[in-house]
């Protein structure tokens, strides 16, 4: 049985949820997010949390729905962050806005 799945998506303060038969919806202040579900797999949202129940021939893609839904559960409430670290000599990075300028230090 798969580890991931049996454990239970906590939806954090301002996320809501939608849950049918095909897609799971999350909605928060970052925006709205959705994953559609697959055969065998059903998502049930209970108080403040979603639980992943699925047939044991489906246990891989319950851990990967369960997966999305944490992850998205994080994407609309928090959003994603990326950092970049550059290690090394001959490279200049200079952030011009939104953008990443990379360009030979020489």
């Amino acid at each position: 049985m798969s580890r991931v799945a049996k454990q239970p998506v906590v939806l954090p303060q301002g996320v809501t949820a939608t849950i049918t038969a095909e897609a799971g919806t999350l909605k928060g202040a970052k925006g709205a997010l959705s994953v559609s579900l697959k055969g065998g797999v059903k998502v049930v949202q209970g108080d403040k949390q979603l639980e992943v129940e699925y047939n044991v021939d489906n246990r891989m893609q319950a851990g990967a729905t369960r997966a999305h839904l944490a992850n998205m559960a994080t994407g609309v409430s928090k959003g994603y962050e990326r950092k970049l670290e550059l290690v090394g000599v001959g490279y200049r990075a200079a952030m011009a806005g939104k953008d990443l300028e990379l360009s030979l230090g020489y």
